[in-house]
């Protein structure tokens, strides 16, 4: 007999204020915020429901709903990039200096 055992990584202030800045980007597919910080974006939703307001959150809602950006697998060949132009270069998590 096998158990799954999963393991949670313990998301800091700083980690959660990303990936909800990730979340409300327009470029940025839930593909990304789970390779930078392992969360699918079924835990991504249950983030953003949990540490928004409800207003705020079914208003982010219906902007990612069916939104092609949001998930790699719908986008188009010409997205190559998940940032945004005038993002600062932003690599695993850590901001660049300048």
């Amino acid at each position: 007999m096998s158990s799954k055992i999963e393991t949670k990584k313990v998301l800091t202030t700083e980690d959660i204020d990303r990936i909800i800045q990730m979340a409300w980007e327009d470029r940025t597919p839930f593909e990304a915020i789970e390779i930078q910080f392992g969360l699918p974006e079924k835990e991504v939703i249950r983030l953003m429901r949990q540490q928004m307001k409800p207003n705020s959150f079914a208003m982010w809602r219906k902007r990612t709903h069916g939104r092609s950006t949001k998930h790699a697998a719908k986008r188009s060949e010409e997205v190559d990039r998940f940032k945004c132009t005038l993002q600062r270069v932003i690599t695993y998590n850590k901001i660049s200096k300048r």
